[in-house]
């Protein structure tokens, strides 16, 4: 696996995103005055613009399905949720301290991590290391309930949005009045105190999860398990996602968790090498019945054609909005010679971009600045749109190339003379002669035409 400032073969460097990110505001260390705390991020404008797109697309895609409905549950439950889904008992990792540099590691993944006083060896390879026996430690993050600090009070913050989806079966089939195949959609935080975090929001202790539980009749699992396994995968590509850099891996007997019968990952081709963007799995009845048993509650679907009930197996495509976000950036990145000068650029889908159109007045003054203003008001009420006039036109066209906006528009001498402005395109750098006029409405038409990610040069 490469090393944070390795390229991989998506030909940009790990520590090239992180600046990038730092630099325009996507992402910042949180609590940095502080000196930080480990692998947490805040999140600065443009980093919840395209947050924001991203999730709006997942909803998007989601929702189109009309048997899909939407959910938004707690993320403190009972204790005994976790109970039921095997999480108090079994969410585990095996866990080793190092005495000598005081570190901890996943005693499974030795051979990954770096020993704390030589980063060019791993832990346990040099006399120095004095590591502890492996014991397991759970992931889940504890908190108490009410004022009182007992073991009446315990609880945890989730680690994964799943099982919120899971006890609202039986409300959801109710208000919603759909039956088998149908849906539960969910974005949401999770909290996984984990061993081994890194690789910049690839792997944190905070994350938001996209997850949708999707109930089946239980002959009909695989075939649905097969049909989102392709839509899964064609979302990311529709929105721009290289399919060279995108692959469906299928986990081995091995792999499986307790209540999967299949699951696959897709995977996409991170700086760091391949790694899962999203996993597809089929949960079979597991959930639905451990819930039913600990709570004493039936969590079936009664079917009168049939004249039974039966218990729905499940299908999850269930991703993380952090990760996803990564790799749409890392996917845009692109460095090109322009004019003798390195241009870097985030090609992101349009949808995408924190800001679909900049307006860039060329002077600040005879009149320009005024126009500008009038033309960005009236787009910004259609679009996402943004107003810059500090510095020379050419920095700006950089900022806004490295933010990802796909369209520039400047007003310029000839603006004030007959109001036609110049529409720069991100990805061509083509500029065309348009009228203000009608300006909205153009770049909202645009942003509906179909999209692909220029080939790199």
């Amino acid at each position: 696996m490469a090393s944070q400032g390795e390229s991989g073969a998506a030909g940009v460097t790990l520590d090239e995103v992180v600046a990038l990110c730092k630099r325009r505001g996507f992402v910042f260390p949180s609590s940095e005055i502080y000196g930080g705390i480990g692998s947490t991020y805040d999140y600065g404008h443009y980093g919840v613009l395209l947050r924001n797109n991203l999730k709006g697309e997942w909803w998007r895609a989601m929702l189109d399905h009309e048997e899909i409905v939407a959910l938004d549950s707690a993320v403190i439950q009972h204790p005994r949720v976790w109970e039921a889904s095997g999480h108090v008992g079994g969410f585990t990792d095996p866990l080793v301290d190092c005495r000598t540099c005081k570190l901890r590691f996943r005693a499974d993944t030795l051979d990954d991590a770096q020993c704390g006083r030589k980063p060019s060896k791993h832990p346990g390879e040099t006399p120095e290391c004095d590591l502890t026996e492996a014991r397991q430690f759970n992931l889940m993050f504890e908190t108490n309930v009410g004022p009182v600090k007992d073991s009446a009070s315990l609880a945890y913050l989730r680690p994964e949005t799943a099982q919120g989806i899971f006890i609202n079966f039986k409300n959801v089939l109710q208000f919603a009045r759909r039956k088998p195949p149908f849906g539960i959609a969910q974005i949401g935080k999770s909290f996984r105190n984990e061993i081994t975090t890194g690789n910049f929001v690839f792997r944190t202790r905070e994350f938001e999860q996209m997850e949708m539980e999707y109930f089946v009749p239980p002959d009909e699992a695989p075939k649905w398990h097969e049909y989102w396994l392709e839509e899964r995968r064609r979302w990311y590509l529709e929105l721009g996602i290289r399919q060279d850099r995108l692959r469906l891996r299928e986990h081995g007997a091995e792999e499986l968790s307790h209540y999967s019968s299949a699951t696959s990952d897709l995977e996409y081709l991170f700086p760091m090498g391949w790694s899962e963007l999203e996993g597809i799995a089929n949960r079979g009845d597991f959930d639905l019945r451990q819930h039913a048993e600990f709570s004493g509650e039936k969590l079936e679907f009664f079917d009168p054609e049939k004249g039974e009930a039966y218990v729905p197996h499940v299908i999850e495509p269930a991703a993380g909005v952090d990760r996803a976000m990564l790799a749409f950036i890392v996917d845009a990145y692109h460095t090109e010679e322009v004019e003798g000068r390195t241009r870097t650029v985030l090609r992101l889908h349009p949808r995408l971009a924190p800001v679909k159109v900049a307006v860039l007045p060329l002077v600040s003054k005879a009149g320009m600045p005024d126009r500008a203003r009038e033309i960005y008001e009236e787009l910004r009420r259609a679009v996402g749109a943004e107003y810059d006039e500090g510095g020379s036109i050419g920095r700006r066209y950089r900022r806004q190339d490295e933010i990802g906006t796909p369209w520039g528009i400047t007003v310029d001498g000839q603006t004030m003379e007959d109001d036609t402005v110049t529409l720069r395109d991100r990805d061509t750098l083509e500029q065309e002669r348009v009228p203000a006029e009608g300006l909205a409405a153009r770049v909202a038409a645009r942003l509906d035409e179909p999209w692909r990610a220029p080939a790199p040069v």
